[in-house]
């Protein structure tokens, strides 16, 4: 603008009029022109709208009637006209006072206009509000003052332009030792060399990035100690070109967590593996190596999934991707077999467990990988143990149950070389004791289960059996058998089974003298925690008054008496209408 006011001393005497008719009319600037004295001659529109003043209030006064007394007592007005006389241009800014009193920030620049012959004829004195870009660059330097973060900003040469006060507290240097150096004094030694080129090359592509991806920086405090870094860049433009402004993080503390993160990991005595949300290995420890057989440089940055056995490799992605949308700790695959493989091919059954780990990166998978072979190998041992122990009780069962059988032949071969009819009732009630015994045997063995007896199934075995042993001609005796579903301890079973055969043997050879028909009922049920109701009753004749259960003679009630001991029992008769057996007793753990 003023070399263009300058060269218009230089037109003819029209285009020269035309020219101050435009410059008049130019609002944006305040264009003054001074005679050599310092007088105003010329006063255009922007110098009314930014001084407040009229081209009449002003025409004809020296210029220094803007300046303040003080300045005017310092001579600031002769001095800059010298100034601007000897080096044909004067520059300057700082506020300034309108008519009405009130400040603006003034861009000025005082320019000498000299005849053809080398004379000075005159000045001109350009103005330009700045105010609103002195606001906006406050407004700036507040908000990186106030940045949690050291911000420096340098310009297209590396020279330092701005820094805040946590700039001056992470390097140690005070704000005037930094401003107006190169950025390169805040670099360790070590790196100065390249960092020119590195300023170059960010400067011919500037825009919003983190500084030095995938390498550890490090910045320099004026003691010369080093510290690790991350760095911000910022792309800024400004009048005076693209500047840039970093923020920069130490990043001392985060870093020793890591490495102490990192010793944990490594000291563990499991196989670690982490990896980010793609699915790559970030970070494996020895043991990780030791398992799968590939170097730590091998792993890193592969897939995981070449961990993962071909077979199982196609599904192995979506699993990843639903744990990474609901991140918990839990183990891997539960309820699955899970199997791993190694470089050379082999594959190993594992067991994973998985560990959401939130970093700068974003979220990773920390997983720890145990080969259970070992456990594996004793587990299916066991296993075997426990099917030839099985066998072996299945076996017993059979034997003991055919033995028993034997004893209830002979038996019955016995009974049919008897007349006495007395003599032979007891073998049969001895041979329905050992068929009691018998079936408890045949139905353990007949089970997947050779600690507990399903006792429905065996008291609907035997009830039949003694049916047939003590049915009479022209008699119809129905028994009743309510059992649910429970299930006895071998060390309950038997005694439970002799005890019912003892109470349904009874009835029908006592409970129904001169009778035709009647009914015999057997419930067994749960009577409370831990705790078992058998109840045998009858619609027979009763139980006479004399018989004393606890001190009889008879063998029958004898063996009641005793199997209910044997129980830990507590009986309870009801003699008659009807006439009925109660045991409560505990029910054994299985």
């Amino acid at each position: 603008m003023s070399e263009m006011i300058k060269n218009t001393w230089e037109l003819g005497e029209s285009d020269s009029g035309r020219f101050r008719l435009l410059v008049d009319s130019i609002a944006d600037y305040a264009i003054i022109m001074l005679d050599v004295n310092g007088r105003i001659c010329s006063w255009n529109l922007g110098a009314s709208h930014i001084k407040g003043y009229t081209k009449e209030e002003v025409l004809g006064k020296h210029f220094s009637i803007f300046y303040t007394e003080e300045a005017i007592n310092e001579d600031l007005p002769t001095q800059q006209l010298e100034r601007a006389a000897a080096l044909g241009r004067f520059e300057d800014e700082g506020w300034r006072r309108r008519k009405d009193g009130s400040q603006f920030w003034a861009d000025i620049v005082i320019t000498a206009l000299l005849n053809p012959d080398g004379s000075l004829q005159g000045y001109t004195k350009i103005i330009k509000d700045m105010t609103e870009r002195k606001r906006l660059e406050e407004r700036f330097r507040r908000v990186v003052e106030s940045a949690p973060n050291a911000m420096v900003m340098i310009g297209q040469r590396g020279e330092i332009e701005m820094v805040n006060a946590q700039a001056e507290n992470l390097f140690g240097y005070c704000r005037s030792e930094m401003l107006g150096q190169k950025i390169e004094i805040l670099v360790p030694d070590r790196f100065r060399h390249g960092h020119p080129e590195q300023r170059k090359m960010f400067l011919s592509n500037p825009q919003s990035r983190p500084m030095g991806a995938g390498r550890d920086l490090f910045g320099r405090r004026k003691d010369g100690s080093e510290f690790p870094v991350e760095i911000g860049l910022n792309p800024i433009e400004t009048e005076e070109g693209v500047k840039v402004l970093s923020s920069i993080v130490d990043i001392s503390e985060r870093k020793r967590l890591e490495a102490r993160f990192r010793r944990v990991v490594e000291s563990a005595p499991n196989a670690m593996v982490m990896i980010n949300d793609g699915g790559r290995i970030e970070m494996v420890n020895t043991q990780a190596e030791r398992l799968f057989g590939y170097s730590r440089g091998e792993m890193l940055g592969q897939m995981v999934e070449m961990l993962v056995p071909e077979r199982f490799r196609h599904a192995h992605p979506g699993q990843r991707k639903m744990f990474f949308g609901d991140l918990q700790s839990r183990p891997m695959g539960a309820g699955r077999d899970l199997f791993g493989r190694r470089k050379n091919g082999s594959e190993f059954p594992v067991e994973i467990g998985l560990n959401p780990i939130e970093t700068e990166e974003g979220m990773m998978v920390l997983s720890a990988i145990v080969d259970i072979s070992d456990r594996k190998q004793k587990e299916e041992r066991i296993q075997e143990a426990l099917r030839e122990k099985d066998l072996l009780l299945g076996e017993i069962h059979h034997r003991v149950k055919n033995n028993l059988q034997v004893v209830h032949s002979l038996l019955s071969l016995q009974s049919s070389m008897i007349n006495d009819a007395a003599v032979r009732g007891m073998l049969t009630d001895s041979q329905n004791r050992i068929q009691s015994m018998a079936l408890i045997h045949q139905t353990l063995y007949q089970s997947n289960n050779f600690a507990r007896v399903y006792f429905t199934e065996f008291l609907e075995a035997l009830v039949p059996t003694l049916v047939n042993s003590y049915r009479e001609v022209n008699k119809n005796i129905q028994v009743n058998i309510d059992a649910g579903s429970v299930y006895l301890s071998m060390n309950s079973a038997i005694p439970c089974g002799l005890l019912i055969n003892e109470l349904i043997t009874n009835a029908f050879k006592h409970a129904f003298v001169d009778r035709a028909q009647g009914e015999i009922s057997v419930t067994l049920v749960v009577a409370g925690k831990g705790q078992l109701a058998l109840t045998v009753s009858d619609n027979g004749i009763g139980l006479p008054e004399e018989i004393d259960v606890s001190n009889t003679e008879t063998l029958g009630l004898r063996l009641v008496s005793l199997l209910s001991q044997q129980l830990e029992g507590e009986l309870s008769i009801h003699r008659k209408n009807p006439t009925r057996f109660s045991l409560v007793f505990p029910q054994a753990d299985i």
